[in-house]
């Protein structure tokens, strides 16, 4: 009998895979339309909209009768079993012609997240995560890097535009800490992507703040099942694992990594009244 994460993770591959086809249609399309969503810095296209309709089509077929909950037309239907999709996350890469965005499917149960799926149409890249592990088209992935800060690259959007807006120059002086304590911090404008990057030991650290079910619960079971960890932060602490997927916070790392900074800057963003690192 087949393990139900591998049915759920078949399933969320063929919606990911359908889903970032039609995304691809519309991927630097000379006259591309965009507006602003929620800020000057959060776009959307009509491509997310065709693109979650998509998914969804592929998984009330397959597994009717569910919870759906997608970034842009909410939450749908009931039951024991959840799916969260985010149809292009990284769209404000995507609507510009930066080939760093992905689709995201992950399946949750009793809270838990037992499958996931990121689809980078462009770069031809399946991360998948089930029962047995994490997988990069197919091949197992294993999340082993640079473990020590001086060595390590840092993904993240930081600091957060609104976070400059009210606090400049302590957010610019925690901006000049990262980059004098690690070797490289880089803005991949998309997380899920970001964090499979640390699944597969391409980078060495993730991490950001704001974020949405759909932008982590897929990457998130991704990267533990590559043997990373990802944590998630609120008030200024480190919450407790179960449901992290729906945290807003969070930091992910490979495994073995030593990063101090990282901590103290997660638990100091996200307390209450946030200011500089000491």
């Amino acid at each position: 009998m087949i393990d139900a994460s591998i049915e759920l993770a078949d399933i969320a591959e063929e919606a990911a895979r359908e889903a970032g086809a039609v995304a691809a249609q519309g991927f630097r399309t000379p006259g591309l339309e965009f507006q602003a969503k929620s800020s000057l810095h959060d776009f959307v296209t009509e491509y997310d909209r065709r693109s979650e309709i998509r998914a969804r089509e592929v998984i009330g077929a397959r597994s009717p009768g569910s919870r759906i909950v997608g970034e842009e037309d909410g939450e749908t239907g009931g039951g024991d079993l959840t799916w969260y999709i985010d149809p292009i996350d990284g769209t404000s890469n995507f609507a510009r012609g930066i080939a760093l965005w992905g689709v995201c499917i992950a399946a949750v149960v009793a809270d838990e997240v037992v499958a996931g799926v990121v689809f980078d149409p462009i770069a031809g890249h399946v991360f998948r995560a089930d029962s047995r592990g994490a997988f990069l088209n197919g091949a197992p992935l294993r999340a082993e890097g640079m473990t020590a800060p001086d060595r390590a690259t840092v993904l993240a959007t930081f600091p957060p535009a609104k976070d400059l807006q009210r606090d400049r120059e302590e957010k610019l002086e925690t901006l000049a800490r990262l980059q004098d304590t690690y070797s490289h911090v880089r803005d991949l404008g998309s997380a899920a992507i970001a964090i499979c990057h640390v699944a597969a030991g391409w980078a060495d650290a993730a991490f950001g703040f704001g974020i949405h079910p759909w932008d982590v619960a897929a990457p998130s079971l991704i990267l533990r099942r590559a043997g990373g960890v990802y944590r998630s932060y609120g008030g200024g602490e480190e919450l407790p694992r179960r449901a992290d997927h729906l945290n807003a916070n969070y930091c992910g790392t490979v495994a073995g990594a030593d990063f101090p900074l990282l901590d103290t800057l997660m638990r100091l963003q996200t307390r209450p009244a946030a200011g500089a690192l000491a």
